[in-house]
């Protein structure tokens, strides 16, 4: 159970919107201008640049005025200050690659863990301006329109979404020889370089699912609860709970959530 009303939950959410959008402003005026000379690599193929760290910076002031009480979990390491109890878990620029080299798919995503659930999230598409949002329980929105998953059936109606691996490469057979299998069962697969935006389409309708390995909380955190609240099912690959923290995630339109997973499970358990 949360420790909000859910009053008070929209209103926080109210907040966490106009934060995203603020901070995808600043990301979208910075792409203008931005040369490829201004970017550092945290490892191979690990990029960032000091808009990730601006903007981060500009997102984590904001919630620290809206939520003291709660800690931060955040990719460029701006604040790290965790809660026993609740937590933003912050991306502030998801898709930092496609960023660099101007491609239009990349987003602002922020969420709020309460005891390792997440309660409260927002994905913002900055190219589009799609403000995807959602709260425990107050079903899942795309710039205030009510959005639901897809009804789609089964596999062979489903288009899938996926990440690749980029600089983690111990799993890469396994990896392929499941694309492979997909590739012939369904629509097809889309590799957009956001995992926050696939878990947002998903929500919308747009994919009906979606796999990765190898991501990390501030990832995912935010487009898990779009996905919920907006009918699917969020699982880790073996179809059990661990998908926050777990490193792994599996989400669909819930009706193809059996059969998907079990594709991706006989490859990866």
């Amino acid at each position: 159970m949360s420790i909000f009303s859910d009053d008070r939950l929209d209103q926080i959410l109210a907040e966490v919107q106009s934060i995203a959008k603020e901070a995808g402003a600043f990301i979208r005026q910075e792409r203008l201008n931005f040369k490829q000379s201004k970017v550092e690599h945290k490892g191979f193929n690990d990029l960032v640049s000091y808009v990730d760290k601006e903007a981060e910076k500009l997102i984590v002031q904001r919630l620290e005025k809206l939520l003291p009480e709660a800690g931060f979990i955040t990719e460029e390491g701006t604040n790290t200050t965790q809660s026993d109890s609740l937590n933003w878990i912050i991306d502030p620029l998801d898709g930092t690659t496609n960023f660099i080299h101007a491609l239009p798919v990349f987003s602002v995503s922020i969420g709020l863990e309460q005891k390792g659930k997440v309660i409260l999230g927002v994905v913002y598409e900055v190219n589009r301006s799609e403000c995807f949002s959602a709260r425990k329980a107050g079903g899942a929105f795309c710039n205030d329109e009510r959005i639901e998953v897809s009804p789609a059936p089964d596999l062979s109606a489903s288009l899938l979404a996926t990440g690749f691996p980029y600089y983690d490469f111990e799993q890469i057979d396994k990896y392929l020889f499941a694309l492979k299998g997909l590739m012939q069962k369904t629509h097809g697969l889309r590799r957009m370089g956001s995992a926050a935006v696939d878990l947002a389409y998903v929500a919308c309708g747009r994919f009906e699912g979606y796999f990765e390995y190898n991501l990390n909380s501030y990832d995912v955190a935010a487009g898990i609860i779009l996905v919920q609240e907006a009918g699917g099912k969020v699982t880790d690959f073996s179809g059990g709970e661990n998908y926050l923290f777990g490193r792994e995630v599996v989400a669909s339109n819930g009706q193809i959530h059996s059969e998907f997973l079990s594709e991706v499970e006989s490859i990866w358990t």
